[in-house]
């Protein structure tokens, strides 16, 4: 499972058997000749006022790059943007399937919570 999280950036991480793969960096991945995050990061769309469809094509590039690599069973997408994946996911033209985080752009905080909760308990 990969999770990525669109917004200034594009943070990720990789879920395999139950276990964090630290370090993946999937926003730094070339992709067309450009780092992944300058060309599908949530602020690339804003940036260039692109519609939907023209941002799904982009983020589906990215997807596919990925899946290249490592070919995942399911991508998790995060980050303000998440809020609206019912306009961008169905477009998105990639293998794996892509469903937005339940907890959508608080997903961060909520980690940062439970984890603080949990140091403390130990």
């Amino acid at each position: 499972m990969v999770l990525l999280t669109f917004g200034t950036g594009i943070g990720s991480a990789v879920i395999h058997n139950g276990t964090l793969i630290p370090n993946t960096e999937f926003g730094h991945l070339e992709v067309g000749g450009k780092e992944a995050e300058e060309r599908a990061a949530s602020s690339v769309k804003e940036k260039n006022d692109w519609t939907y469809p023209k941002w799904a094509k982009q983020v589906t590039r990215v997807l596919i790059a990925i899946e290249n690599a490592i070919w995942p069973d399911l991508f998790i997408a995060g980050g303000g943007i998440s809020r609206k994946a019912d306009k961008w996911v169905p477009l998105l033209e990639n293998r794996t399937p892509v469903v937005p985080a339940a907890l959508q752009n608080t997903a961060g905080i909520v980690g940062a919570a439970m984890a603080s909760v949990a140091d403390t308990t130990h």
